[in-house]
């Protein structure tokens, strides 16, 4: 039976064997962040993940979504977590280059693929054609990195193959659509991580090489008392999300709501029909869009957030926003809902939407600091860079070895 071979582990010397298929080190390397001495070491010189002694600088591309600004201005998810990836990496000295949309802030190297989100940029940005030219501008790169880490769901795929820099891509979104599982299988030599394991059941057969769930920098999100007397729905106004289910559930409940959220073009229909109508009762207050200032001073005032989805959510990061400032989270049964929330602990998770009333009039119960600290000990940002250092690594080595194993090994990657 594995036990701590040391009682103070060095946890650049865990790591190290822990890539190199050790498992008694893999084991102890995960009591180690279960404990937090994980991240404690990580900002110590000898911490194995940051440049210097024990590990050397790697040269990383980040190739970012150009829906929005990295991070963004407003809405969202997968730009933001880009971000504080790219900015803790360059913080453990790693030499990083973003690319992105131009007007992205960061103190990584920028490569501006396009002049503005494509959000914001009108006709003239077409979403696929310019992702497409973002993947092919990062291949064409490719051996000026050591690793070239993509965010571009599906459509970096194709620009991978034959690449001798190790690539790899992190999907964020959800992958049960139509023919999703044979591009997957397709693409069988190129490293995949999921952000959820849930999110991995329409295609449990692809080549996953980790799962490794987001994580956010604390200092960003201070934990607040809830006194502001209202739930709050933070998203997108959008069928899945269930705005109109938030409001009816706090209606049946008696409970102030604010609904803090985009509505996208193609969402206006649903929210004209479904949402617009019921925000003329009194208990409910629609704001639009926030920034990220707003944001969390909403979620540090508010009782709890609702989170009332139907649909295979991959991670759903307003859920780990909403605990880091300790606040509660209710949401139904769904995707990765249960590998986030602890039932009774920091929220409830609800099979019907019945239930979500009644959590409403139990929230108070919970404790905020047991919210607080669900984050601080499985979702903070030191802990996610780590994961994927530990990634980059593997696969770095695995490509300056024999080339004809590469593909098998690329399924036995950490923490898949």
């Amino acid at each position: 039976m594995p036990h701590r071979r040391v009682q103070n582990p060095d946890i650049g010397e865990l790591r190290r064997a822990a890539d190199q298929g050790d498992a008694l080190a893999q084991s102890e390397l995960g009591m180690c962040y279960e404990a937090g001495t994980g991240v404690a070491q990580d900002h110590a010189a000898n911490a194995g993940c940051a440049a210097g002694e024990g590990s050397r600088t790697l040269r990383i591309a980040q190739v970012a979504p150009l829906a929005e600004s990295v991070p963004p201005r407003e809405y969202g998810g997968t730009e933001r977590v880009v971000s504080w990836l790219t900015e803790e990496l360059v913080r453990r000295g790693h030499d990083v280059t973003l690319f992105a949309a131009g007007t992205s802030r960061t103190s990584a190297t920028l490569v501006p693929v396009v002049e503005r989100p494509i959000r914001r940029g009108g006709d003239r940005y077409d979403p696929l054609a310019w992702h497409c030219l973002q993947a092919g501008q990062a291949r064409a790169r490719a051996r000026e990195f050591d690793v070239v880490h993509l965010h571009l769901e599906v459509l970096g795929l194709a620009a991978c193959r034959g690449a001798t820099t190790p690539m790899l891509s992190t999907m964020h979104g959800r992958l049960d659509g139509p023919g999703c599982a044979e591009l997957l299988a397709h693409h069988d030599d190129h490293p995949l991580v999921s952000i959820s394991r849930s999110q991995r059941a329409p295609v449990e057969t692809a080549t996953w090489a980790a799962n490794i769930y987001h994580g956010l920098p604390l200092d960003g999100y201070a934990a607040g008392p809830g006194d502001g007397g209202y739930f709050v729905f933070l998203g997108r106004m959008s069928p899945e999300k269930r705005p109109h289910v938030a409001i009816d559930t706090a209606v049946r409940a008696g409970v102030r709501l604010i609904l803090a959220a985009k509505v996208d073009h193609d969402d206006r229909p649903y929210f004209e029909e479904f949402v617009r109508p019921r925000l003329a009762h009194p208990l409910i207050e629609f704001v639009g869009e926030v920034d990220e200032a707003a944001k969390v001073d909403l979620l540090r005032r508010a009782v709890a957030l609702l989170f009332p989805i139907l649909w295979p959510e991959p991670f759903g990061l307003a859920m780990v926003e909403a605990l880091a400032c300790g606040t509660p989270v209710i949401t139904r049964r769904c995707g990765s809902t249960p590998e986030i929330v602890t039932h009774g602990r920091d929220g409830f998770i609800c099979d019907d939407d019945e239930a979500v009333v009644e959590a409403i009039r139990r929230i108070e119960g919970l404790d905020r600091a047991a919210c607080r600290r669900s984050v601080e000990e499985r979702f903070s940002v030191e802990r996610m860079t780590a994961d994927y250092e530990r990634l980059y690594r593997t696969l770095t080595e695995r490509a300056a070895g024999a080339p004809e194993s590469r593909a098998n090994e690329t399924r036995s990657t950490v923490a898949a």
